[in-house]
């Protein structure tokens, strides 16, 4: 793993004088009408009475893009403000880089900060894609910054080094240099003013008694905070070397996610290569900054971990150890990290004015406009349950050796990973036609998945999946209300898991509601007892907390796992958004030693080029036409479909004409199932059984022989529509 250069930043207190006065000052050099540091000018000491400032760009968001902000750097603390050009520059002590802002008086703002960065626990990085471009990491937000050159992008990281270098000539434990020396008071003026008044000696003496004793309090409970703080700060900056050093040895995602969480700071930490951040963690960050809309940030692509070097957890290891990986099969598929950029200016449309006079009804059967559609249909959301299928090798391994209950453990959290992707995810799939199909092919991931839809009314979509030592299999119907404010969703239909040795599990899934639909921040969780059913020794039962106005700790998920006799033998925490934990025996609660919580799963890093749809980053990879792939695909496959191609391209206005054309072919739907329609792949087991895949598909696929399937997203045939109007 290739560790690339840190730059620490560094401690800066304000009780330095001594080393401020050994700082010669700053220089600086005018050429034209920019004003800019000369490296050679800022010495290694730097100055804490000095500073620098400077207009630089940061990144809002992918609406406004780039904005300009007026930057200081001073005593430790960067700051910054839409100010266009400061009224002052307070005095001579700040340093100007770059060029003077712009003097229209009309263009002023106010000067009140926006945004602040203590230095001692951030560190810093240039940009290897971009010569003007720098970030800033803390604990807690990522700054993304761009200047106009060059020279000033070099002129601030010597400001920045500058203040790291002065941090690096004193101790870590210095905050308490106020204190170390006796801080004394005279009470000499106010005796001679009590005196003055004619007030008595025994009376003056009590009162000076009374304000040491004050003082003497005040002083104690002063150095308690300041040995607090100094603490505080310390910990702070051994966790972020301990960030970086995780980073730079290797250490795999999932582990390094748990050592976050056993130091109660959380998920969302940055590191030299964590440098994507989830829609959560910007909003904190942001709060401060509400007027800016800065809700999603920059990253470089070029920079970031591929999803293949992250996904998996801590357990992608020990899977690799197992499980032999077609290493060429890998080697040729090169999954994309992005969606292609957008044809035309998405257009605003009002999600209220739809679906108004929908409430109380099945919003399946509702038309809306192809820009509340992510570029995803129904079958392929349903291979999205599989992106953790590690957790299912995992299990078949366990139960290989003769470990049953690891087994129904990694099931368990593989049933509650599938909802990992529905975070933020606001936009509803493509409903596919009669006969759609899909097909996935992953052998770095070693499963081989298809679905198709199998049924029009009701809507029923089967899929079948096999992995390292399992089978998975399921068929699936959503029933939907619209409830004014909300809408509620419930699966119908069973998902059944097999392994090779013959044990089986079967569960169904629990119920989404999407809050907030007219006022508010669009939001879903997932609520409900999800009971994964086993034929041998254990099972497993996992509640979904409902959200409530009270509860602060959301999208919690608790269970246990009991065997044939009802007995308890262990429990499950977590959040279906962030990671599974377990312990053996039986608990209430999650005990308050997360230490002797072990990890079952924890979620990706979310992908570094964040668009409105918020798909992960396997999520991305579903649509895509691989080199070669399209020539071998059944003219039934879901990335033919033209409304979906066209959405993901961003051809807005396309996409909304072929979606109404193709819903004129779905709308013959119906009458073509009462015919005799059957589907092509799957057959349905008894009369009222669940969809089981027949075979025949992957055959068929080598040969490229799709007898028997027809071309859905084509051309309406005229006498089958004539046919169909006049019945």
């Amino acid at each position: 793993m290739r560790v690339r250069e840190m730059h620490p930043l560094c401690c800066i207190t304000l009780e330095t004088p001594e080393i401020g006065d050994q700082s010669p000052e700053p220089t600086l050099l005018r050429t034209g009408s920019a004003v800019v540091y000369s490296g050679s000018d800022i010495n290694a000491g730097g100055s804490d009475v000095g500073g620098v400032a400077g207009i630089l760009y940061k990144w809002t968001n992918y609406h406004k893009g780039w904005r300009s902000r007026w930057f200081t750097l001073r005593n430790g603390i960067l700051s910054y403000s839409k100010n266009r050009r400061p009224d002052h520059l307070d005095g001579d002590d700040i340093k100007l880089i770059g060029k003077l802002p712009d003097s229209n008086p009309s263009r002023r703002k106010h000067g009140k900060s926006v945004g602040i960065v203590h230095l001692k626990v951030s560190s810093f990085r240039e940009s290897r894609s971009d010569s003007r471009r720098f970030y800033i990491f803390t604990a807690t937000k990522s700054l993304h910054l761009r200047t106009h050159s060059k020279k000033e992008r070099a002129a601030w990281i010597e400001a920045l080094i500058a203040t790291r270098n002065l941090f690096q000539l004193r101790p870590l434990n210095d905050n308490l240099n106020l204190l170390q020396n006796d801080v004394s008071i005279s009470t000499e003026r106010l005796k001679n003013r009590l005196l003055e008044e004619g007030i008595g000696e025994g009376l003056v003496q009590d009162c000076e008694k009374i304000m040491l004793s004050e003082f003497s309090e005040i002083k104690g409970q002063l150095k308690s905070l300041c040995e607090e703080r100094s603490n505080l700060l310390d910990t702070l900056r051994q966790l972020e070397a301990a960030n970086i050093e995780g980073e730079a040895s290797g250490v795999h995602d999932g582990e390094f996610q748990l050592m976050k969480q056993f130091s109660s700071l959380g998920r969302g930490k940055y590191s030299e290569y964590s440098t994507t951040e989830s829609s959560d963690d910007i909003e904190k960050q942001e709060l401060d900054e509400a007027s800016d809309e800065e809700e999603a940030n920059y990253l470089d692509a070029n920079e970031c971990f591929s999803e293949h070097q992250t996904s998996g957890g801590s357990v992608v290891g020990d899977n690799m150890k197992n499980n032999t990986i077609d290493a060429s099969a890998q080697a040729q598929v090169v999954r994309r990290t992005k969606l292609p950029d957008p044809v035309e200016k998405e257009k605003g449309v009002s999600l209220w004015a739809m679906i108004k006079d929908n409430v109380g009804k099945d919003l399946t059967r509702v038309c809306l406009p192809v820009y509340f559609n992510e570029p995803i249909s129904s079958l392929q959301k349903c291979f999205e349950d599989l992106e953790y299928s590690y957790l299912l090798d995992r299990a078949y391994e366990h139960g290989k050796s003769g470990n049953s209950l690891l087994r129904i453990l990694n099931v368990a959290a593989f049933a509650v990973s599938g909802y990992a992707s529905t975070e933020g995810r606001n936009c509803k799939p493509f409903n596919p036609l009669l006969g759609e199909t899909y097909e996935a092919d992953f052998p770095e991931k070693g499963i081989r998945f298809f679905s198709e839809k199998v049924s029009h009314h009701p809507t029923l979509i089967a899929c079948h999946c096999e992995g390292r030592g399992w089978k998975f299999w399921a068929d699936s119907n959503l029933k939907s209300k619209f409830w004014g404010r909300s809408i509620q969703v419930d699966p119908v239909g069973t998902l059944t898991l097999e392994f090779d040795d013959g044990e089986i599990f079967q569960w169904s899934k629990v119920t989404t509601s999407i809050y907030n639909l007219i006022l508010g921040k669009i939001y879903c969780d997932h609520h409900g007892t999800m009971h994964i059913r086993g034929n041998r020794q254990y099972s497993c039962k996992l509640k979904y907390k409902e959200p409530s106005i009270i509860e602060r700790n959301p999208h919690q998920v608790h269970g246990f796992v009991e065997d044939i006799s009802g007995k308890k033998v262990a429990t499950l925490f977590g959040k279906w958004n962030e990671s599974m934990y377990y312990i053996n025996g039986e608990w209430t609660s999650k005990p308050k030693d997360s230490s002797i919580l072990s990890l079952l799963w924890t979620r990706n890093n979310p992908p570094p080029n964040l668009t409105r749809y918020n798909l992960s980053s396997f999520a991305i990879t579903l649509n895509e036409l691989t080199p070669g792939l399209k020539e071998m695909l059944p003219p039934t496959d879901s990335r033919l479909r033209p409304d979906q191609r066209h959405l993901e391209n961003g051809e807005y206005d396309k996409a909304n004409a072929e979606k109404l054309r193709l819903e004129t072919r779905q709308r013959m739907s119906r009458k073509l199932q009462e015919n005799g329609w059957k589907p092509r792949w799957f057959q349905r087991e008894g009369e009222d059984g669940t969809f089981r895949y027949m075979g025949g598909y992957w055959e068929a696929r080598e040969t490229a022989t799709w007898d028997g399937c027809p071309n859905i997203f084509g051309e309406i045939d005229q006498d089958l529509l004539n046919s169909f109007e006049g019945s």
